[in-house]
Order: structure tokens, then C-alpha cells, then sequence
């Protein structure tokens, strides 16, 4: 496995958690004298698990679980502590963590539409989202040169 896709998936480690209480995205009412709150994955998931629990679940595993076992996945079997036979579930684990980018998207695009409040993209959705695609990006690499094969550098 190249080193510096082995120390990506390290450095993922630390940007999901970073990811996830930065700033998505700033919404209010889009009327005079109203500030806009941030809201954070964090944030997000402590409103929804207050008003509807099951949906709160299936985000927390969308947002949270599934990308960051898959980078602890990735990261054991880089040092050889996991299995290659694990790599088609670590791919599952990452569509789902793929799911929840279109979840926030939809989120804005509906927000939007309706023209009632004031969505603006903040800086942590792109933090998010380039953690998720390099995560893809890593994943794939070990599809295509798993470890311990004789291409493995």
C-alpha cells in the first residue's frame, strides 16, 4: 500500500470528528434582523434525536458509524491487524457514508425551494464531503492493489 494513502486514512481519523462539529451550514428565517444558527452534524443529531429517535439512528450510522469504521477498517487492514476478506464489507460501510452527502444536498435544495428560510453552505460541508470522497478514493485503491498482494509497496 502507498504511504501516503496509508497516512491519508490516518489523517481521516482525526478529520471526521473535526468534520462533524464544523459548521454545515448556516439557516434562519430569511426575513430583516434574523442571524442565521450554524448547524453541525453534532448539532443536527441532538435536535433529531429529541424530536424523532429513528431517524436520528439511521443519520448517526449514515454520518458517524459507517465512514469512520470503514477508515478504522481501512487503517487495520493497512497494518495487517484485518483480514483483505473484510474489504466488501468496508466498501458497504462506505455507499452508506456516501448516503448521507445526498441527505444534506436534499436538505438544502427542499429548504431552498421553499423560499421561507435562508440556507447558506457553510465550510464544514465541504470538510465532510471531501473526508468522504478521500475515503472512497482510499477504498478504492485497495480494491484495485489489496494488501499483502505482490504489488504492495
Amino acid at each position: 500500500m502507498n504511504a501516503a494513502l496509508r497516512y491519508g486514512n490516518l489523517a481521516l481519523l482525526a478529520l471526521f470528528p473535526l468534520a462533524w462539529f464544523a459548521p454545515l451550514l448556516r439557516a434562519g428565517i430569511d426575513l430583516p434582523l434574523f442571524g442565521l444558527s450554524e448547524i453541525s452534524i453534532i448539532s443536527g443529531l441532538q435536535a433529531l434525536w429529541q424530536s424523532d429517535v429513528y431517524l436520528a439512528l439511521l443519520v448517526t450510522v449514515f454520518a458517524l458509524f459507517a465512514p469512520y469504521l470503514k477508515t478504522i477498517g481501512l487503517t487495520l487492514l493497512d497494518f495487517g491487524l484485518l483480514s483483505p476478506r473484510a474489504l466488501p464489507a468496508l466498501h458497504l460501510l462506505g455507499k452508506l457514508a456516501m448516503a448521507d452527502i445526498f441527505l444534506i444536498a436534499l436538505y438544502i435544495i427542499v429548504v431552498k425551494g421553499v423560499g421561507l428560510a435562508r440556507v447558506e453552505v457553510a465550510w464544514g460541508l465541504y470538510l465532510f464531503t471531501a473526508c468522504i470522497l478521500a475515503s472512497l478514493a482510499i477504498s478504492l485503491r485497495h480494491r484495485h492493489n489489496p494488501p499483502n498482494s505482490p504489488d504492495t509497496v
